[in-house]
């Protein structure tokens, strides 16, 4: 696993970064009913008329929240950027363990937000940061309390990233049995091509079309339990697509929100 990962940027075990043993895949709002402890994507709301509606950060709470984070890692403040984890995250680390994972990486000097792309309910937010080895372009993705649920360094792809990445581009050409093939056997059996067809369907009709897969960041590698989040531009939101691998790189399950049943 590159070491461009906030888990190990940070300190956090890859093993554990990103479970969250009280949280279960067992709801209806998923491909599948099968039980995992990564976490759940918070749920988008439907109105009257069927349309998504963000619960989401806004622009300014998404800027404030992403400043923070940059400015403690500025600043090398273990404590700040602590504070500034998700739920999950910020269970299996400590403060110690930020500091002197902050000491092994090259000094990040400044940073400057400069792009925030809200999803249906996760925030997206592309960022440049000066290192003492010049700038870098990174991504950072917000829960919608503004607490950071992962990020890296634009433009390096992890193996597990890359087979998020080809599931999804499978889904949006249609390639139903292919992408059903990169499911774990007991998957496979809850669905048949046709219903990740209905799915996909539903998730591309509700979010104004699909565009293009812009990115993948692997918030938790190792284990029988492993979380990609792809991000995937539509013509109305950009948003991230929770995949779940085990541990043999096979999909498991797939988090949309509950509005794509």
């Amino acid at each position: 696993m590159s070491d461009s990962l906030l888990p190990l940027l940070i300190g956090i075990p890859v093993s554990v970064a990103g479970l969250n043993p009280a949280v279960s895949l067992a709801h209806p709002f998923r491909f599948a009913s099968s039980t995992t402890s990564l976490p759940s994507k918070h749920l988008a709301q439907t109105n009257a008329a069927g349309a998504t509606q963000q619960i989401n950060l806004s622009p300014a709470q998404a800027s404030a929240a992403a400043t923070i984070l940059l400015e403690a890692l500025a600043t090398g403040d273990a404590n700040k950027i602590h504070q500034g984890l998700s739920d999950p995250l910020r269970s299996s680390t400590t403060p110690e363990n930020i500091e002197a994972k902050l000491k092994s990486r090259p000094e990040i000097r400044s940073g400057r937000i400069v792009e925030i792309t809200p999803g249906h309910d996760d925030t997206t937010v592309n960022a440049i940061v000066m290192t003492s080895k010049g700038e870098a372009p990174i991504m950072l993705v917000l829960d919608e309390q503004g607490k950071l649920l992962a990020w890296k360094w634009t433009g390096e792809i992890l193996p597990l990233e890359q087979t998020a990445i080809d599931f999804v581009n499978d889904l949006s050409n249609g390639r139903w049995v292919s992408a059903r093939s990169r499911m774990a056997l007991d998957f496979q059996k809850e669905f048949a091509p046709q219903d990740l067809e209905r799915k996909w369907k539903k998730l591309v009709r509700v979010s104004g079309g699909f565009e293009k897969v812009k990115d993948a960041i692997v918030a938790n590698q190792g284990g029988s339990q492993q979380l990609v989040l792809v991000t995937v531009q539509f013509g109305n939101v950009t948003d991230n697509l929770f995949v779940i691998f085990d541990e043999k790189g096979k999909v498991i399950n797939v988090d949309i929100g509950k509005d794509f049943v």
